[in-house]
């Protein structure tokens, strides 16, 4: 048996020791709570964030990727897109009233020309030229209406497409036609230069000729 001193001996060693542990266990419940704290306070902080977040700019860069996805073609600014027309507009009105220099303003010497009959492309302008000329001088008058012209640009290339409607008369009778056009442009300098036109005209007679698929 433990004398009386030894007793109150043990009983001070077990006091200090539970002293020693209820201080430990205050000071992990203090840093348990410090953690806690800066853990909701980051949380607290993000979402603040989110809430002070301008939503118009979320907004545009909805719809930014929403036309991005819509035209994975990329369309170019408005300035380009109406010089390119314009040089378009001016170089079909040097074509329906035959100058042959105005036109050879918006090509370049190396264009190619490709039409819709079954033959090899037409090579560079000065190729093009006398065959414009002379088949120009069998109609008398003309006019050319285009219609749904559409641009677009890479770097120095763009295109254009668009779809025409041409009156005229040829030997003494009314003659139309109607088709489409497709030009390529190349950036030379300042300027932007036809290297290729490919333009085709549409027949209803010979594709109503033309024997029609079953029906599947």
């Amino acid at each position: 048996m433990l004398r009386g001193d030894e007793v109150e001996e043990a009983d001070e060693r077990m006091e200090q020791r539970m002293k020693k542990f209820r201080g430990k266990f205050a000071r992990m419940r203090g840093v348990t709570r410090a953690l806690a704290c800066a853990a909701s306070g980051a949380l607290v902080l993000s979402l603040c964030s989110g809430a002070v977040a301008d939503p118009g700019q979320k907004n545009k860069k909805s719809k930014d990727a929403a036309a991005a996805a819509q035209s994975p073609v990329p369309l170019p600014p408005k300035a380009l897109s109406d010089e390119i027309d314009d040089d378009i507009g001016q170089m079909l009105a040097a074509f329906q009233v035959g100058n042959v220099e105005m036109m050879h303003k918006y090509y370049a010497d190396n264009a190619t020309f490709v039409s819709g009959g079954y033959e090899p492309p037409v090579v560079g302008w000065q190729n093009y030229a006398p065959l414009y000329e002379r088949e120009r001088a069998a109609f008398q008058g003309m006019q050319l209406v285009r219609r749904n012209t559409f641009v677009f640009a890479i770097g120095d290339v763009a295109w254009a497409t668009y779809e025409w409607e041409f009156d005229s008369t040829l030997n003494g009778q009314a003659y139309s036609a109607r088709g489409q056009t497709t030009l390529i442009f190349n950036k030379v300098g300042a300027n932007w230069l036809i290297v290729h036109n490919h333009t085709s005209e549409i027949c209803p007679d010979a594709q109503a000729a033309q024997p029609q698929p079953a029906a599947r």
